[in-house]
């Protein structure tokens, strides 16, 4: 085969039947704790864009690589079906929502099995079926039971153009905008459905140190979004308005409050708008709290310091939020640069009530106070200019002041709030309740469930309040007239619990098999974007934690690890359908095949991180699988009448140091790649694979290749790629005459550890980039012999002494060794050095091994420089280069 290309749409085609007609990918319910494997499930829109091929490349290669490590492996796909997009377009149109969300995912579904993704289909969930819905509605009823959801009156971000309600996590960005469809988000007042994730605030924070398998940032962001702050409660009566709780994380600091500030929308300041008009004129038009500084307006009133007396200035600022704390503030513009840079602007007293500590603080006497005037002091110290609490550190002073201010109370204030569920739209689940007059809310009996959505009926506004003869039903406790509540269930429900059901999909009296779900679970490996992390992994969290509460789920998490993937770019941009700068996928796969893009998404960059499509890199890719297949079919041909087994010893060709070397890149290549599986770095894992392949075509090149070695390279190069480029390791494979699918092959073994490997490949690089040095800076073009000369022994063990040595003289231990204290000024010139650069110091090979490591690794020095190589013991060769050698740094004296 030529290296124009190879006929992959044949290749691929084969072999996604073949493993279809053995079920290779399925996963029996009989198997124990399987590894699970699982990529954040697609919304349906319509066909997979570059993100989705590259978060479900890395899923289905870490898969097949378990698999090949020996576990049986849980790899299932479903649909994120309900959702409003689905709806819009059916509007648009004029058809039905189910329609339109079926078509496209019978489009995507076949998309990923093009793109060879190793799924098993027959475990595959819809979520807008009622077979899923139904167990929405369950788990309504068992939250309900449990206490853990409640219908009130509350203010509510309102989308106007998706005409629904949005969960605090669905507006985005300091412009609060619908993470939709980025219209500006409004508040509304409307009767709600939530769930009470704030009863479990506790815990959801608590347990994040523990999710170690979780990136830093998405554990932070969870951290903030449940925003947990211990501090107090403290009373200011503000004039003419009574008492006002403000919340402070640093009571510390109350005897340099200076001021007092409302939020915008606190009932004092909307009373103060309506008297005021400069007040009025702040609250509706001038207050901007994402601005880039603070902004406020004096009101005329005064607030008392509860802890001085002292009346202090009252402000309407736009830096406080009614959500954050209680809507008020103390003010500490000494302690607090917000505070501060306010205090400045408005020409307010900044007072320093805490000073830095001492570093020989005897723990009474009291410093001076720091210089607040340009900054603030924002760390914790020692209370001062504070009357009795002068002197104190700031967390005891803390303790004293919450006790002893009369309306002050130690409490914790949380940013998270309940989860709104209610969304105004058709396509979702059903909120299993009717409305009675009567019995006022009633649950729908769990035997009548599910609730199934009436037919759509294309209309403005919540399609569901239109279909008056679904909604018209009776009352389950009276029997009376009732009606169904018209809200349908946040998309997020539905993924909040998805994972479970893989384990027992077609289970038609439970969500999922308890015992399976115990012994399955959780997700050993979850992969998807970083913006579900307050969102879908929180609400995910919260759902497990309940049903171990109520259900004996014996986990209480549902993901052990979590990659989560970057974007793929075009030239620096996320591609966008909206901008145009996309790449189908399925050009990519019907130009190049699944396998080029595949290996090219994944050599590109690690998983985590961000990376540029790239056309040329894509042909790239192509040619490199092209020159693979050349080398697999050329060996073929060649030795297809040669059998290893029908081969007498005494007839087996020797292996030379050229077959030992690539022996040993054989084995380096897989105790590398091996680990980099494990760590789903798979760039570097399909690095090693790659400069395999190209070690062995310089080594089919450069001299007559060990059958057994070139045989055994071409496999293992071949396994080392399946995980990632399956259909064509399975058309190799079968070229090598293997039995099986590789799918199903044993991951290689190696019988070097990965240090052997780094020290031996840096000991190579090192002698061929020093003979280069000395080529150059000595000018010589043409030189007769090269040697490499190994340092003598006792060089070695005086590195070995000096890595473990922990003496001041290392000189003076060295020489304690009569071996090396008889090497003379030699070895106090080595010691010297060794002293002179402990810090930097590495392990190396043995003597031996480097010898042997250097004589395996010379063809290459020959091959470079078209000259003979000649690797030489310190014993046989002269002095005056064995001085230059040092380990892992051999001597080289090239004869011109």
């Amino acid at each position: 085969m030529s290296q124009e290309g190879y006929d992959h749409t044949a290749v691929e085609k084969r072999w996604q039947e073949a493993w279809d007609d053995a079920s290779v990918y399925r996963t029996p319910d009989e198997v124990d704790d399987p590894t699970y494997v699982l990529g954040m499930y697609p919304y349906p829109s319509g066909k997979l864009h570059m993100g989705h091929v590259r978060n479900y490349t890395i899923t289905d290669a870490y898969a097949r690589y378990r698999r090949m490590c020996g576990d049986d492996v849980l790899h299932p796909m479903g649909w994120d079906a309900f959702g409003l997009p689905a709806e819009n377009a059916a509007k648009e149109r004029d058809t039905n929502p189910r329609d339109w969300t079926f078509d496209c995912i019978d489009t995507m579904r076949g998309q990923m099995k093009s793109m060879g993704f190793g799924y098993d289909w027959d475990r595959e969930i819809t979520t807008c079926t009622p077979e899923y819905y139904r167990w929405n509605q369950w788990l309504f009823r068992r939250f309900h039971e449990a206490g853990l959801i409640e219908r009130r009156d509350a203010e509510v971000n309102w989308c106007p153009s998706c005409e629904t309600v949005l969960a605090d996590e669905q507006v985005e960005g300091d412009d609060e905008l619908c993470w939709r469809c980025d219209t500006p988000v409004e508040t509304r007042d409307l009767d709600q459905w939530f769930l009470s994730i704030t009863e479990y605030a506790d815990e959801l924070i608590d347990a994040i140190d523990g999710l170690e398998g979780w990136p830093d940032s998405v554990r932070q962001m969870q951290r903030n979004w449940i925003g947990r702050q211990h501090g107090s409660e403290v009373e200011f009566a503000v004039e003419g308005h009574g008492s006002v709780t403000a919340f402070t994380t640093r009571i510390d600091t109350i005897h340099g409050a200076t001021f007092f500030a409302l939020a915008p929308d606190h009932p004092i300041s909307e009373e103060l708008a309506a008297e005021n008009e400069d007040v009025r004129r702040f609250v509706e038009e001038e207050a901007d709290p994402e601005g880039d500084e603070p902004n406020g307006v004096a009101t005329g009133l005064t607030a008392t310091n509860p802890a001085t007396g002292e009346e202090i200035p009252v402000f309407v600022a736009d830096f406080v939020l009614s959500d954050v704390g209680t809507g008020a503030l103390m003010a500490v513009p000494g302690h607090d640069e917000r505070d501060h840079a306010f205090a400045e602007k408005m020409g307010v007293e900044i007072k320093p009530v805490i000073a830095p500590e001492p570093d020989d603080w005897d723990g009474e006497t009291v410093p001076d106070a720091p210089d607040v005037s340009e900054a603030a002091f924002t760390d914790d110290g020692v209370v001062i200019d504070s009357g009795e609490y002068s002197g104190l550190a700031s967390e005891t002073a803390r303790e004293r002041l919450t006790e002893d201010i009369e309306s002050a109370e130690a409490t914790t204030q949380y940013r998270l709030r309940d989860w709104g569920i209610s969304r105004q739209r058709y396509w979702g689940t059903p909120i299993p309740v009717v409305h009675c007059d009567d019995c006022g809310s009633v649950l729908v009996p769990e035997a009548d469930l599910p609730v199934e959505l009436p037919e759509f009926i294309n209309t403005t506004g919540n399609p569901l309040d239109a279909a008056e003869e679904w909604k018209q039903t009776t009352c389950p406790e009276c029997g009376g007239p009732a009606t169904r509540e018209t809200d349908t269930m946040d998309t997020f429900v539905d993924s909040s619990w998805y994972f479970l059901r893989y384990v027992s999909p077609g289970l038609d009296d439970a969500p999922f098999d308890l015992d399976r779900a115990n012994d399955w679970m959780p997700v050993d490996q979850y992969v998807g974007g970083i913006e579900h992390a307050v969102m879908h992994l929180l609400y995910s969290r919260f759902v497990t934690k309940v049903l171990a509460d109520e259900e004996g789920l014996e986990h209480r998490e549902p993901f052990t690890n979590l990659l989560a993937q970057g974007m793929v770019q075009l030239e620096g941009e996320k591609m966008s359908k909206s901008v145009g700068n996309t790449v189908s996928p399925q050009r990519i796969v019907e130009e190049y095949g699944a396998d080029t893009a595949r290996l090219f998404m994944m050599q590109a960059a690690q998983p985590e991180r961000d990376f540029d499509w790239s056309e040329e890199g894509v042909r790239s890719t192509h040619r490199f699988l092209a020159r693979l297949t050349d080398l697999v079919e050329e060996h073929k041909r060649q030795f297809m009448f040669w059998d290893k087994d029908d081969t007498d010893d005494r007839d087996a060709p020797d292996r030379d140091e050229i077959d030992d070397y690539v022996a040993d890149e054989i084995d380096a290549a897989v105790a590398i790649a091996g680990g980099e599986y494990d760590d789903l770095t798979f760039n570097v894992a399909l690095r090693e694979a790659q400069d395999l392949v190209g070690t062995l075509r310089s080594y089919r090149g450069h001299a007559e290749p060990h059958p057994e070695t070139y045989e055994r390279g071409l496999d293992v190069a071949v396994r080392l790629l399946a995980p990632v480029v399956p259909h064509l390791a399975e058309e190799l494979w079968a070229t090598l005459d293997r039995d099986g699918f590789v799918v199903e092959a044993d991951w290689p073994t190696a019988t070097v550890d990965r240090e052997t490997v780094e020290r031996r490949r840096r000991l190579v690089e090192n002698t061929r980039e020093d003979v280069r040095d000395i080529v150059e800076v000595a000018g010589i073009e043409d030189p007769e012999r090269i040697d490499v000369v190994v340092a003598p022994d006792w060089k070695f063990d005086a590195l070995e002494i000096a890595i473990d040595s922990d003496a001041d003289n290392l000189i003076s231990e060295l020489m304690g060794e009569s071996h090396i204290r008889e090497r003379g000024d030699d070895a106090a010139s080595y010691g010297q050095d060794l002293q002179a650069n402990r810090e930097a110091l590495q392990e190396t090979l043995s003597g031996d091994e480097e010898y042997d490591a250097l004589r395996a690794a010379s063809w290459l020095i020959e091959r470079e420089f078209d000259a003979p190589v000649r690797v030489e013991r310190a014993a046989d060769a002269d002095d005056s280069v064995v001085r230059k050698a040092e380990p892992g740094r051999p001597a080289i004296d090239i004869v011109e």
